[in-house]
């Protein structure tokens, strides 16, 4: 069952006229030079999360119909809707806005298309707590319908890491299938960092690809979860999302991170459509950049 969606959001908006220059992360992880080649065009990321506003203008015609498999809580226009998942798919596939689009957020794989699947509420959302008892089965059922709609890519920037986190065949089960369907899943580390570092799910699960947080220096991010499945590490502090109120936040959490590395796997696919999920995480394993002492290690991966 999920238990958190792994982002937090500071208290203030950030400044419009610096948001472009404060994405540290794009070029940490060297976008420009990546968008010589591609910019994920073809491509398509499904955004398992709390719903995705395609009105957004740094998003306006990248959002693909999607689905709502929860079904209640908070409605288009709430504030407690589609903030997470809308801050996940700018990270992901924003393409700015105004006068040569030099305006916003951009994304790592700014001409990819955004797949929404909606499979958990907001944590301000009223109806979060009965979702969570009666609609427990939805991220498994996300994850099968991203797979037989046309993903490439899937995110979760989500996950429990708690105490009580453990194995969820049903979980596992799906995740297998998008795999073998040829779909990347893309998966939050978690932010247990200071709480004990418990294993998260969906990341542990075999074949994903889960994504821990660094900072401006490269450096574990202290909230980040260290543990045996981390792939690779990206940007999660200081990370500018966009919001649904058309304001701009400065966030952190190894979900953006995750965003992150899900636009990094678009850029992937696009350049080389036909590499299997395995041979993904390898060459991201492979070619990670910074690498820990001795290759790996548990707070950063690769």
């Amino acid at each position: 069952m999920l238990g958190a969606l792994f982002l937090g959001v500071g208290a203030g908006p950030a400044a419009a006229d610096t948001i472009r220059d404060r994405q540290w992360g794009l070029t940490a992880l060297r976008a420009e030079e990546a968008w010589g080649t591609t910019r994920g065009a073809g491509v398509t990321v499904a955004v398992l999360d709390t719903g995705v506003d395609a009105t957004h203008p740094d998003l306006e015609g990248q959002v693909l119909e999607g689905a709502d498999l929860i079904g209640m809580g908070a409605g288009h226009g709430d504030r407690a809707w589609a903030r997470h998942g809308t801050a996940m798919a700018g990270i992901i596939a924003g393409h700015g806005h105004g006068g040569n689009r030099g305006q916003g957020v951009l994304g790592i794989a700014p001409q990819a298309k955004i797949l929404p699947v909606r499979v958990i509420l907001e944590e301000g959302d009223p109806g979060r707590a009965q979702a969570r008892e009666s609609k427990g089965g939805a991220l498994a059922e996300g994850i099968r319908w991203a797979a037989d709609h046309g993903a490439d890519v899937i995110n979760l920037s989500l996950g429990d890491d708690s105490d009580s986190a453990h194995h969820e065949a049903a979980e596992d089960e799906a995740v297998q299938y998008a795999l073998a369907h040829g779909v990347a899943v893309v998966a939050s580390a978690g932010n247990g960092g200071r709480e004990g570092d418990h294993a998260s799910y969906p990341a542990a699960y075999p074949g994903v690809i889960a994504v821990t947080a660094v900072d401006r220096g490269g450096r574990k991010a202290p909230f980040s979860t260290s543990n045996w499945y981390a792939t690779v590490s990206a940007p999660g502090v200081d990370v500018v999302i966009a919001d649904p109120d058309r304001s701009y936040y400065e966030g952190w959490g190894t979900s953006a991170a995750s965003a992150y590395v899900s636009g990094a796997v678009a850029l992937v696919k696009a350049a080389h459509p036909d590499l299997s999920p395995a041979q993904i995480k390898r060459l991201l394993e492979e070619t990670a950049s910074d690498a820990p002492p001795g290759g790996r290690d548990d707070s950063r991966g690769h």
